[in-house]
């Protein structure tokens, strides 16, 4: 008998189901099957579109009027059969800098990569690179934010030529070449660093990846930077 092929959405969610059930047989509970899901194709997005409802989104969020969507169990269920993020946000680690939350969505909206410094390395690249074939989302938003500590501890090593301590100077290693040349600027070098580093990972995801290249030539992607404001709450684009 043939077998059908499964994709690898499906795969990926045939075997976690199987892992769920698994771990419950482990435990010595009886499995319990999840309510049915119905994967269903999201409706189109565009570029503009998705980058407008992030922005109304933070307005809400700034103006104290966040709405919470898609945080439901019902959403939780109908989400567990597949999932369509209508962005995918490169952003730092801060726990203060929460997309979800700053820009008022919800389960499946967004597909979320953080890490200090917002860095967009090969691992971080592979992983954009696959929402944006998996899921064809049309937006990228590469969001760094006010006073942001992988930055300041970059300046204080190329200040003092310290070294940082552990794997923290692999952070700091990767953001001096974007870091050192803004130094000399005036105003806030911290500031004029999270600037400078927001453009530069914006700019390297076209340069390095051909297929987020490709989809923003086609008009169907399209890479934004912005910079969160810890005090406001607000999101900015930066050019």
């Amino acid at each position: 008998m043939k077998l059908p092929h499964l994709s690898r959405r499906s795969l990926l969610a045939t075997g976690g189901a199987a892992v769920v059930a698994l771990g419950a047989t482990a435990a010595g509970m009886p499995a319990v099957a999840a309510p049915p899901a119905t994967a269903t194709e999201p409706p189109a997005v565009t570029p503009t579109e998705a980058l407008r409802r992030l922005l109304h989104g933070n307005q809400r969020f700034v103006s104290g009027h966040s709405r919470h969507p898609h945080q439901s169990l019902q959403d939780l269920h109908r989400l567990a059969a597949g999932q369509h993020p209508f962005a995918i946000v490169v952003g730092c680690a801060d726990s203060r800098v929460a997309p979800e939350l700053l820009f008022d969505q919800g389960l499946g909206d967004l597909f979320e990569n953080r890490v200090a410094g917002n860095i967009v390395d090969d691992l971080l690249l592979g992983s954009v690179e696959f929402a944006v074939e998996e899921f064809d989302s049309p937006l990228i938003v590469v969001l760094g934010h006010e006073r942001c500590g992988a930055i300041s501890a970059t300046i204080d090593a190329i200040h003092t030529g310290g070294t940082a301590p552990g794997h923290i100077g692999t952070i700091v290693d990767s953001l001096r070449p974007v870091v050192e040349p803004v130094l000399g600027q005036p105003g806030d070098p911290v500031e004029n660093a999270v600037r400078a580093n927001i453009r530069a990972q914006v700019r390297g995801l076209f340069e390095r990846s051909p297929i987020i290249a490709e989809r923003v030539h086609e008009g169907a992607v399209r890479v934004v930077g912005a910079r969160y404001d810890l005090d406001t709450g607000q999101v900015t684009l930066v050019d």
